[in-house]
């Protein structure tokens, strides 16, 4: 079977913090300017002065616009350009000034929800031009508010404060006129840098009015070409010019002006001026925007959270979260039904959560789920019917894979092991006819495994825990309550006291041919075990807990660990497990899925040394190596989350495991791998044939036993790059279709 490529349809737009698309005057006058005036503004002829009279009128609208009847307002790249040339110009002021470059303490003062831009920024400058200050995050309240009285206490100190008028993950809009008493109060002289990207076109500025000193924005925020943008410098304010060179914009910015770019903020700023212009919706017509999306949303995803306080945000942004979900799986979940929303700031690649979020003081679910649904001031009624009717259908689609917690009709019957897993949490679940285990079950999967069980009609033999975790309290408990089971004649871990022998010489559950043997393995924990997956007398996985991780071995500096007893349990595992067979940990911190003592031995020299045949290594020698290992590794003070004992790089495919389609025919026999899930398979109108998503991946290659070559593909090629990554470090011959179906047509 070939690669499916989707079902085109429109596309639902929803993610305007990010980018816009060009308006249709912004288009106009971008080809007028290419075609028509396409002078250079620094030439003196005709043509020069043409274009130099629409990049002056456009400044003049920009004016009237931000309120800046005084002060420089330069043309720049964008907002970071501006934000470097803000901190380049108030940091070298500063380091010609000895009064205020050896004060007892200096401090650069940011918003702990900051664009990154503006600390790295600080971070950068502050150390080449060698200030040496103190770099210092506000911190914000539950609404992403700064907290003020924070900043009257250090504004004394700080040589510049960074803040911003609108956040761009939660909308959070800052009180400009109160941030600006509580610095003024204090520090007069301190150089105020505000970040109003956002706000332009949903908030009054009247800059000339503040004593805010820097204000960068970006014109791709709000309907203009990309690679335009503006910084207004109050007159009093230090400058430096950030890029030297032919003196344009009067010094202050060399090189020639992006006139197209700044003929796309003409009609911008027109729109904006004109009450009557039909192009921008009014605040109150936003703010029923958001009500109705905000409606749809929470009735088509019962237990849905909005991250956002809508009284302190402006109404183009709604930061949400469902319990049960990560924020990957809901982006999959919209970009199937054709609707792009955001996980966060789109410069915040890489983040598996948001740090605006974690700021706030938000629950870590919340953070690792959040979805970001922005749109801009241009969006009409239609549009946003259309929207609401999208989501609903992508709600809709939920139900064919047990996932929607009203309406449940799976497309297939549940078999086999299933990963599922909470931020780097895992958690197993192994389902044979109407029968199933669930293994190492954490709090925010509850929900889904208690709908999956319904969904399915399954019923649950036991809920197993492989060891006591440290970072995390086990739901073990609380979803035996949920699904009405007993906790009678059961071990702490949930194992059945009753539970016979089997085939393994160990106690076993049955579930149909497989069998599931609990093996103790103490040394992480004095009460950890392995369960073993085995089909007769054959292992086929191992649920080894926290004993063997991807990269690493479990921490022995508990309480109840004992490196010798983890020495003799690795070694008592290995002889038991065979070496190609699936390992499957209680914790992900690399999105690896799985692994095995082959590749383990490969990448882990102290579990090779541990397992040598040759016995190279013996119980103590073993402790004393994993005890340092464990103590150079420690966890930082204050870390959210216990990981340490693992130091894995980053994966990388090697270019010829990248393909093409075109390159699909020079194999004979793969196994074409499609690791989208079954909602999007219904959202996309595609069959399942040889669909194994990446919590089935593990069953796959249990039922595909030969080494034919593997190929996997999904929307984007996110995923199949994940599971080509994990596939090849078992050391099968793994390819991934690079940029997915997407970019297959």
């Amino acid at each position: 079977m070939g690669v499916q490529e989707p079902r085109c349809s429109d596309e639902i737009y929803l993610d305007a913090n990010a980018t816009t698309p060009v308006l249709p005057a912004a288009v106009g006058a971008v080809q007028e300017v290419m075609q028509e005036l396409y002078g250079n503004p620094s030439s003196t002829h005709i043509t020069g002065l043409r274009a130099r009279h629409l990049m002056e009128s456009t400044r003049q609208l920009a004016r009237q616009v931000l309120g800046t009847d005084s002060g420089h307002l330069i043309f720049t790249s964008g907002a970071t350009e501006g934000i470097q040339t803000a901190v380049v110009s108030a940091l070298s002021a500063i380091q010609k000034d000895s009064n205020r470059l050896n004060k007892p303490r200096k401090l650069l003062l940011y918003g702990a929800t900051e664009h990154k831009a503006v600390p790295n920024s600080l971070k950068h400058w502050n150390a080449l031009l060698g200030i040496d200050a103190e770099l210092l995050a506000i911190p914000v309240n539950h609404q992403g508010l700064l907290d003020l009285a924070f900043i009257r206490d250090h504004a004394a100190d700080a040589l510049m404060i960074c803040t911003m008028a609108v956040n761009n993950e939660t909308g959070a809009r800052q009180d400009l006129r109160a941030i600006e008493e509580a610095i003024r109060s204090q520090n007069p002289q301190c150089l105020w840098m505000v970040d109003c990207v956002q706000a332009l076109g949903k908030m009054p500025l009247a800059l000339s009015a503040s004593t805010i000193d820097y204000a960068p924005f970006s014109g791709h925020k709000l309907y203009a070409m990309k690679g335009i943008g503006m910084l207004y410098v109050r007159d009093e304010a230090p400058f430096s010019p950030f890029i030297a060179g032919g003196g344009q914009e009067k010094g202050l910015r060399s090189g020639t002006e992006n006139l197209p770019g700044i003929a796309s903020l003409k009609p911008i700023l027109e729109a904006l001026l004109d009450p009557e212009h039909q192009c921008f919706r009014s605040l109150d017509t936003l703010v029923a925007f958001r009500a109705q999306l905000a409606a749809t949303l929470k009735d088509a995803f019962p237990g849905l959270v909005f991250n956002n306080d809508f009284g302190v945000s402006v109404p183009t942004t709604l930061n949400f979260a469902i319990e049960g979900f990560a924020s990957k799986e809901l982006l999959d979940l919209f970009d199937a039904a054709n609707i792009r929303v955001s996980s966060g700031s789109a410069c915040s690649s890489g983040a598996s959560r948001s740090f605006v979020l974690d700021a706030m003081g938000l629950p870590a679910w919340q953070s690792e789920a959040a979805i970001r649904l922005s749109f801009g001031p241009a969006m009409t009624q239609a549009e946003l019917d259309a929207a609401c009717d999208r989501i609903r259908q992508a709600a809709d689609a939920l139900k064919f894979s047990c996932r929607h917690p009203q309406q449940l009709r799976p497309e297939q019957a549940l078999k086999g092991l299933v990963q599922l897993k909470s931020g780097a949490d895992c958690c197993y679940l192994l389902v044979a006819g109407h029968k199933a285990v669930i293994i190492d079950p954490v709090a925010p999967l509850v929900e889904r495994l208690v709908q999956t069980m319904s969904c399915q009609h399954l019923e649950v033999m036991a809920i197993l825990d492989t060891h006591g975790h440290a970072d995390h309290q086990s739901a073990a408990a609380t979803l035996r309550q949920r699904l009405g089971l007993t906790d009678a004649e059961l071990d702490p871990l949930g194992w059945p006291a009753a539970a016979p022998q089997g085939p393994l010489a160990l106690p076993c559950l049955s579930l149909g041919e497989l069998t599931l043997s609990r093996m103790a393995t103490p040394g992480h924990t004095g009460d950890a075990i392995a369960l073993l997956l085995a089909k007769g007398d054959t292992i086929q996985a191992a649920f080894v807990g926290d004993t063997v991780l991807h990269g690493g071995l479990g921490r022995t500096d508990f309480a109840s660990s004992d490196a010798t007893a983890l020495y003799s349990s690795l070694r008592a595992l290995a002889q038991k497990v065979p070496a190609k067979a699936l390992l499957l940990p209680a914790h992900d911190y690399h999105n690896l899925l799985f692994t095995s003592f082959e590749a383990e031995q490969r990448n882990n020299p102290l579990l090779a040394d541990a397992l040598s045949l040759v016995a190279t290594m013996d119980a103590a020698a073993f402790a004393a190596r994993k005890t340092a290992l464990d103590q150079a590794l420690a966890c930082p003070q204050g870390a959210s989350e216990i990981r340490c004992g693992v130091t894995l790089g980053e994966l990388h495919l090697r270019p010829e495991q990248e393909l093409q389609v075109a390159d699909l025919a020079r194999f004979e026999a793969p196994h074409l791998i499609d690791v989208r899930e079954s909602h999007e398979h219904h959202l996309q109108h595609l069959g399942n044939d040889d669909s194994a998503p990446l919590s089935r991946l593990a069953q796959y290659l249990l039922d595909h036993e030969d080494d034919a070559p593997l190929i996997c593909y999904c929307r984007s090629g996110s995923r199949s790059q994940v599971a080509a990554a994990a596939l090849s470090r078992l050391g099968r011959q793994a390819y991934h279709l690079k940029g997915g179906v997407a970019l297959s047509r």
